[in-house]
C-alpha cells in the first residue's frame, strides 16, 4: 500500500513541526545540490526557521553575495552604493532647524525675549495663553469638584456607621438589661426555698418523733402571748 496524502497546513504540534523541518531541509538541500550539480545551474537558497535560525546554500564556486547582486540587476531593485552621508547631513539640519523654532516658541509662553516678536504676534500668544489659562482653571475646578464629592462620600459613610454603632450599642444595653431581669426572676423562687427548707414535711405529722422535730423547728418562731397590765385597773 502506497503513503497516504498528507493535508499541507500547518503543524500545530511544536516538536512535530521540529522535526518535520529538519527532515525537509535536509531533503531540499540536498535536492538543491543534485540540480546545481547536475544542471549547471547558479542557485541560492535562504531559509530562515520558525525560531530565526539561518541556513543557506549557494553553487559551488559562488558566494551568496554574488547572487543577489546579480538578482537584484536583473530585477532592478539594485540599491545603488554611494556614500549616503549628504542625506544624513541634510536631515540633521531640518531637525536642528525644528528645534531652533520649537525652543523659539517655548520661550515666547515663558516671557523670555519677547522684544524680537512683533505686536501681531504677540497679539496671537496673548491669546494662546488665556485659553491655556481658561483649560487649566476648568481642570481645576473638576478636580475640586471631585474632590468635594469624594468628601461628602466620605462624610455620608461615616455618619451611616456611627448610626449603626450606635443602634448596635442600644441593642446590647437592652439585652444586657432583659438579662437582669431575667437573672432577678430566676432568683427569687431560689430565696423562698432557702425559706421553707427549714419545714420539710408535707400533711399531718406521721409520727411523734416528727412533731417533736416540728416542734424544735418551729420554736425559734413561737408567739408569746401578751399579758394584761393590770395597773390601770380598779380593784
Amino acid at each position: 500500500m502506497g503513503r497516504g496524502k498528507i493535508a499541507i497546513r500547518r503543524i500545530e504540534n511544536q516538536t512535530t513541526r521540529q522535526v518535520t523541518f529538519s527532515k525537509r531541509r535536509a531533503g531540499l538541500l540536498k535536492k538543491t545540490h543534485e540540480l546545481s550539480v547536475l544542471c549547471d545551474a547558479q542557485i541560492g537558497l535562504i531559509i530562515f526557521s520558525s525560531t530565526g535560525k539561518l541556513c543557506q546554500y549557494c553553487s559551488e564556486g559562488l558566494r551568496m553575495e554574488q547572487i543577489i547582486e546579480r538578482y537584484q540587476k536583473m530585477t532592478g531593485t539594485c540599491i545603488p552604493d554611494h556614500d549616503s552621508r549628504e542625506q544624513l547631513y541634510g536631515e540633521l539640519a531640518m531637525l536642528r532647524k525644528e528645534s531652533r523654532r520649537l525652543h523659539s516658541n517655548m520661550r515666547r509662553y515663558t516671557g523670555e525675549d519677547m522684544s524680537s516678536i512683533p505686536f501681531g504676534e504677540l497679539d496671537a500668544v496673548e491669546q494662546e495663553l488665556e485659553r491655556a489659562v481658561n483649560k487649566v482653571r476648568h481642570r481645576k475646578i473638576e478636580l475640586l469638584h471631585q474632590q468635594l464629592e469624594n468628601l461628602r462620600r466620605k462624610e455620608r459613610m461615616l455618619e451611616e456607621e456611627n448610626s449603626n454603632m450606635y443602634l448596635w450599642a442600644r441593642i446590647q444595653e437592652h439585652r444586657a438589661a432583659l438579662g437582669y431581669q431575667q437573672a432577678a426572676i430566676e432568683a427569687k423562687p431560689v430565696e423562698h426555698q432557702q425559706v421553707l427548707d427549714p419545714f420539710q414535711f408535707c400533711g399531718e405529722p406521721s409520727s411523734v418523733l416528727q412533731l417533736s422535730n416540728i416542734t424544735h423547728q418551729i420554736d425559734p418562731y413561737h408567739l408569746q402571748l401578751a399579758q394584761p397590765s393590770l395597773q390601770g385597773s380598779s380593784v
